[in-house]
């Protein structure tokens, strides 16, 4: 449940507009978002459009966009590795 008390996963997503980013390769490994009419974001995995997106307020994406720009995740990048 959010904080505002609605459902995170009560939106109806069958007519938003998915996209991805422009720096993502042709492989099919990538995410998708799609802003919502509240103004809040809906983020899946392009190879499997069928499960339910994970969805974010407004406020809790810009922070996110906010840590990925200031460097928050610089060190967890450094050490992820897919294998």
């Amino acid at each position: 449940m959010r904080a505002d008390g609605r459902d995170p996963y009560s939106f109806d997503l069958s007519h938003v507009e998915w996209r991805k980013s422009s720096r993502s390769t042709g492989d099919g490994e990538c995410v998708q978002i799609a802003v919502l009419a509240d103004g809040s974001v809906a983020v899946r995995d392009s190879k499997r459009t069928t499960r339910r997106p994970l969805c974010f307020t407004a406020v809790e994406w810009a922070a996110f966009i906010y840590a990925i720009r200031v460097g928050e995740f610089d060190q967890v990048s450094d050490t992820f590795s897919p294998e």
